[in-house]
């Protein structure tokens, strides 16, 4: 039988026989696909009394990292870009509690996908960050308002993960409350 390089040996070349033949050799021989061994994502979801281009500016330039989320900011928006942050109003980028963040995917003024490629030293949860990712989309809710969802995905169930999981839902919930606090008032 002749197999398409992509196939996995063992596959039968039928349309269901196929998956159903392939499925049980990964559950066989232990490899499991991530998404059965995945926890559930944290998602935040909210208005911010901000255009769609104002919230995105806020998201995506360096001016406006700086400007609500952290005293040192700079963001390269492009596919493998980066996104450093730095919370410490004494440190700067490049120190050791410098987070950087990969640019994973975007859409201008809908979604930005980030993954984290260096945590702060000291982060709890050196192993566990490696699976997880985060999503943000914006939507316009009218003329002066924006409503923006946060999502992390790649937690598993593993107790570093589940513990970085309530890390995150946490920390994601007050930075949509900052980000909101940043927008207070509806434009005119």
């Amino acid at each position: 039988m002749i197999r398409h390089p992509s196939e996995k040996p063992g596959c039968v070349k039928k349309p269901f026989g196929k998956v159903v033949l392939c499925v049980s050799v990964l559950f066989v021989f232990g490899v499991v696909p991530s998404q059965a061994q995945e926890a559930g994502a944290i998602t935040h979801e909210g208005l911010v009394n901000a255009t769609l281009e104002e919230l995105w500016a806020a998201w995506t330039t360096t001016e406006g990292l700086k400007s609500w989320l952290a005293p040192h900011a700079e963001i390269e928006l492009r596919i493998g870009g980066l996104m450093r942050t730095n919370y410490n109003p004494d440190g700067c980028l490049g120190d050791e509690q410098t987070i950087e963040n990969t640019i994973l995917s975007y859409e201008p003024m809908g979604m930005l996908s980030i993954k984290v490629k260096r945590t702060p030293a000291g982060f709890p949860f050196p192993n566990a960050i490696q699976n997880m990712w985060t999503n943000m989309y914006f939507e316009p809710a009218g003329p002066d308002q924006t409503r923006i969802r946060i999502v992390g995905l790649g937690f598993t169930r593993d107790e570093e993960s589940q513990r970085m999981r309530v890390f995150f839902d946490e920390g994601n919930a007050i930075t949509l409350k900052q980000l909101q606090e940043h927008f207070p008032e509806a434009l005119n």
